[in-house]
């Protein structure tokens, strides 16, 4: 018999494979959900909603789920692949391009970028923004954790990030969530894989004050550009337009602390709890 073809002529996509796996694997089983959550810990409810697709979960419910079944790591690979579905095209044009880079370099305005950001402080900075379910949130922590393996492979790209000023010394909710924040900047500065500079208040204004600048540099000698704000992100490919972001980004840079006194400002700025609102400009 010929293998079925798909009625809508669509590829299925991650997230509806992972939930149609996992419904599978519960079924042949012979489990009910009560015993699976009894296994894993995890409210039936919640695994109800995995099993649906209304949710793709967190790393810790699927490695959860790939021990009751025995599955190795085939679930949590499927995870991975699921977290890519929710992300618009634009951006998967800039993840396939990011694993092929060799530097890559960043500008940040307002928040710590996500590759070296804290679960607590990925957690407010997405609890900030558009209004989310409990599992939505918990599920995006999870997927931006998941991206900053990327820093921890050996053979990792040159990484250096501009942070304006206003980054450290912006409070959090919770005084503890910036503080390991701010740790956290000091231990993942190892140059040269990873150069953090702090551009001061008193560099003044410039024209990449409006969003994040991410630069990234290709084998093959070509660079590409990401411009995003909180609502939109652009995909620079035309080397006229890299050129010149490439020129605002260099110009920055001569502008910000050396890597040396960077480190030492966050460390004081750690130490001293010291905000926008208790200390005055560099």
């Amino acid at each position: 018999m010929p293998a079925r073809k798909s009625t809508s002529g669509h590829k299925p996509s991650a997230r509806r494979m992972l939930a149609s796996e996992l419904a599978r694997l519960r079924e042949e089983s012979g489990k009910s959900l009560g015993e699976l959550a009894d296994e894993t810990t995890y409210d039936r409810a919640y695994l109800h909603k995995l099993e649906k697709g209304d949710r793709i979960g967190s790393p810790e419910v699927v490695r959860a789920l790939d021990g009751v079944y025995d599955t190795g790591n085939h679930l949590s690979l499927l995870w991975e692949l699921a977290t890519e579905d929710a992300i618009p095209d634009k951006y998967k044009r800039f993840m396939e391009l990011e694993k092929e880079t060799t530097y890559r370099y960043q500008y940040s305005p307002g928040t710590v970028p996500g590759l070296l950001q804290t679960e607590a402080y990925a957690r407010e900075v997405l609890r900030a923004g558009r209004p989310r379910s409990a599992d939505e949130l918990e599920e995006q922590v999870a997927a931006r954790l998941a991206r900053q393996e990327w820093l921890r492979q050996p053979d990792r790209p040159h990484y250096r990030v501009l942070l304006d000023e206003a980054v450290l010394c912006r409070a959090t909710q919770n005084a503890t969530t910036r503080q390991e924040q701010l740790d956290r900047l000091i231990h993942m500065a190892d140059p040269p894989y990873t150069v953090i500079q702090v551009l001061p208040f008193s560099a003044g204004l410039h024209d990449l004050l409006g969003g994040t600048l991410t630069l990234l540099w290709l084998p093959n000698g070509d660079s590409v550009a990401y411009v995003e704000s909180t609502i939109s992100g652009d995909l620079y490919e035309d080397a006229a337009d890299v050129e010149r972001l490439r020129l605002s980004y260099d110009l920055l840079r001569d502008s910000a602390l050396p890597p040396r006194e960077s480190v030492a400002l966050i460390q004081r700025m750690m130490e001293d709890s010291s905000t926008c609102s208790t200390r005055d400009s560099t």
